[in-house]
């Protein structure tokens, strides 16, 4: 199940949003070689956040490492979030900062949506390292930055439509649920995944990175947000006398 798109229309160009997507799609191509595996490994341990790196004397930290000696370090933090574990993971991240970024960039203009982005990417960090700060494995990808940007899309738009589409085999169909209620669900699936996580030593997930991620933007949207460029978007909100969809369908309400 993944979100197609938003019955949310853009009322600006999203510069940053698509600035940051070619910035990613910029570091694939670059640094991480598209993936293949001797480019792919050398550009996570270079460029990816290691925690124990980051907190050497934190238990744990002086283990057996995946990667060489310290290489990133506390530039990692910035750095990982243009890298991603393979294609799928890329594709994934940047369709949902497709759908939902330039609406919260509508809300913000550009420039402070960039400043969002990446506070909302140390939100992430900071989460994953508060929860194993002795990791000795690399954290790679824009999950967390872009958890940030669902979580101010959540407080800005909760009743907005979300077409989403489900795939098994040859069976494909679609929906519209509410911001809130795809968001919602999505931010409940990295919880139940991080508790899950609590101990274990092995890679996969950073949960608590979107989890940090989504608090951070739900917190830091309403520091962002001008409402000035809110008064564009008629639907925000929880306070509408009707749904937001037929609020824009409405030719009255499209100049």
């Amino acid at each position: 199940m993944f979100p197609i798109r938003d019955d949310n229309p853009q009322v600006d160009t999203p510069i940053a949003t698509y600035t940051l997507i070619a910035l990613n799609v910029v570091a694939w191509t670059a640094l991480q070689g598209l993936g293949f595996s001797e480019s792919l490994n050398a550009s996570i341990c270079q460029y990816g956040l290691i925690p124990a790196d980051v907190f050497p004397s934190a238990p744990g930290a002086s283990g057996p490492r995946l990667c060489p000696a310290p290489i990133a370090g506390w530039s990692g933090i910035a750095s990982s979030m243009f890298m991603h574990g393979g294609w799928m993971h890329i594709i994934g991240n940047m369709w949902f900062l497709f759908v939902f970024g330039g609406n919260v960039e509508d809300s913000m203009g550009p420039v402070r949506f960039a400043i969002f982005y990446l506070l909302c990417g140390l939100c992430a960090a900071a989460a994953q390292i508060a929860v194993d700060p002795g990791s000795r494995l690399p954290m790679v990808g824009a999950s967390g930055a872009i958890g940030g940007v669902m979580g101010a899309y959540i407080m800005l738009y909760p009743r907005v439509k979300v077409h989403m589409a489900i795939i098994l085999v040859i069976f494909f169909w679609t929906f519209r649920i509410p911001a809130v209620a795809m968001l919602g669900y999505w931010i409940v699936m990295q919880l139940i995944g991080g508790v899950a996580s609590l101990g274990g030593s092995g890679g996969g997930v950073a949960f608590w990175a979107h989890i940090g991620g989504f608090a951070g933007g739900a917190a830091l949207v309403w520091l962002f947000k001008d409402d000035e460029l809110l008064l564009n978007h008629p639907y925000h909100g929880w306070n509408q006398a009707a749904d937001p969809t037929d609020i824009w369908n409405d030719p009255k309400n499209r100049q």
